[in-house]
């Protein structure tokens, strides 16, 4: 029995475990170094990947379901992913 996957969610999950990978690998870096400014910069630049992550996903997703959604619901999508990165931007 096969079972078929969509392609939009083939890319979302794609996406979702490159950015594990990336933060798996950040992790190795900083035990790697073994030094707190290293692993300061490391971090910061995750920051950087979580935030493009989630828009890349959301935007994928939302491409996905487009002919289902109202305009109405884009906003509502839009400005909940506004609060987000607004939420998490750095002061």
């Amino acid at each position: 029995m096969f079972v078929l996957l969509e392609k939009i969610v083939l890319g979302m999950a794609f996406l979702r475990i490159l950015s594990g990978c990336i933060e798996l690998f950040a992790a190795f870096m900083m035990i790697r170094f073994n030094d707190v400014e290293k692993a300061i910069i490391i971090n910061s630049s995750l920051a950087f990947i979580g935030p493009l992550v989630l828009l890349l996903t959301t935007a994928i997703g939302l491409f996905g379901i487009a002919d289902q959604l109202s305009v109405k619901k884009f906003f509502w999508i839009f400005f909940g992913v506004g609060c987000i990165l607004y939420g998490v931007k750095s002061s």
